[in-house]
């Protein structure tokens, strides 16, 4: 079973690494389009996997509490919403094609902060997946090695776009190729490090499991509508974002099915 876990923890992380390697087959500028295409798919694949993959399972969990199985996946849902507003508060960050950090006043380089950008929607996919590796440990009947590893490869094919859309601009920003793959492998490596701790808090705290899916699903879905939806929508009017969308959504929503 720790071997399962390993695997499932590593796979979104490798994902973030091959997206990131593009930087070396890649021209040094991502067209707009290409840019909307991936990250459309990205904000997909994350709104499915939050429903079917923590929403819908933090529900199923609290069953025994009738017409109210609800509060725990919706109390843990607005947990994780107020989270990533802190995160996103404190940590100084710059979002792609943007001149105006967030965050607490930095004198940090604007590369950095890009990757800090990055990282900080990595945490709650890294907790999406530890959160389901957790349910699995515990013996939860709605989580099943299929099910953790459909996640775990629904997070790895989003990441992999997510890795180039990092990678790229740091090397278009003056990065040379091999910083730039190592700026956004490492923006990757926050999420099996969330995971192993959100893995590490549910074995100490067995009940809260219904609530931490759904603090998961929150986090996650706060990063899709303020920042992935936005990305998919700039500049001239293209429906490409929101084909793609449907795309991420589609393929999360047949692994899921398929394998959970």
């Amino acid at each position: 079973m720790h071997l399962i876990i390993f695997q499932g923890l590593m796979i979104p992380f490798i994902g973030t690494t091959l997206g990131a390697a593009c930087v070396f087959l890649m021209k040094e500028q991502m067209s707009e389009g290409l840019q909307r295409a991936l990250t459309g798919f990205a904000a997909g694949v994350m709104v499915a996997a939050s429903i079917w993959s923590l929403l819908i399972p933090a529900m199923e969990q609290s069953a025994h509490l009738g017409r109210l199985a609800f509060l725990p996946a919706v109390g843990g849902f607005w947990g994780g919403t107020a989270f990533m507003l802190l995160l996103d508060e404190l940590i100084p960050h710059l979002h792609l094609d943007e001149d105006q950090p967030e965050g607490l006043r930095s004198h940090l380089a604007k590369t950095t902060m890009m990757v800090l950008a990055v990282t900080l929607h990595n945490i709650p996919e890294g907790m999406a997946v530890g959160a389901v590796y957790a349910g699995l440990l515990l013996g939860s009947k709605s989580m099943t090695v299929s099910g953790a590893m459909a996640l775990s490869l629904g997070i790895a094919i989003q990441n992999f776009p997510e890795g180039t859309i990092i990678s790229m601009p740091l090397r278009a920003a003056g990065q040379s190729k091999a910083k730039a793959f190592l700026s956004g492998t490492g923006s990757g490596a926050v999420e099996p490090a969330a995971a192993l701790l959100t893995i590490l808090f549910a074995d100490l705290v067995v009940p809260v499991l219904p609530a931490l899916l759904g603090f998961a699903a929150g986090a996650m879905l706060y990063v899709v509508v303020e920042e992935l939806v936005p990305e998919m929508s700039v500049g001239a009017h293209s429906n490409v974002g929101v084909m793609m969308f449907a795309l991420g959504f589609s393929v999360m929503m047949v692994l899921d099915v398929v394998f959970g």
